[in-house]
């Protein structure tokens, strides 16, 4: 019985291993929900007894963000020494740039009402 279920615990590992690289995330998905999405599936493999490093989900995490966050994305992995960052901090800074970008995009809107009924 000890065998069949640690077979069973390798075969739900690699089924989330498949669904984690599978992962992308979406351009109009907010770093909330997809940080969520990444974070079930990292404490459910590591629940399992899977041993997946901090390094290699903040790699994916940078690798997967869509074009608004390519900047960002691209400043942490040049100057940012992705081995010893947590996925939290990049989470983090992630949320930090949505924000900054949330306050623009309400700026350009209002300039556009203005425009409209000028």
């Amino acid at each position: 019985m000890f065998l069949g279920a640690d077979r069973v615990k390798t075969s739900r590992i690699q089924t989330l291993k498949v669904a984690f690289e599978a992962l992308n995330m979406k351009e109009s998905e907010a770093v909330d929900e997809f940080a969520m999405k990444i974070s079930n599936l990292v404490s459910t493999m590591r629940a399992l007894g899977d041993a997946i490093e901090e390094y290699y989900v903040v790699k994916k995490l940078l690798r997967v963000v869509p074009l608004k966050f390519l900047q960002i994305a691209s400043t942490l992995e040049k100057f940012g020494n992705l081995d010893e960052m947590t996925v939290e901090e990049v989470i983090g800074r992630l949320k930090a740039h949505e924000e900054r970008m949330k306050g623009h995009s309400d700026n350009k809107e209002r300039k556009l009402l203005l425009t409209h009924q000028e």
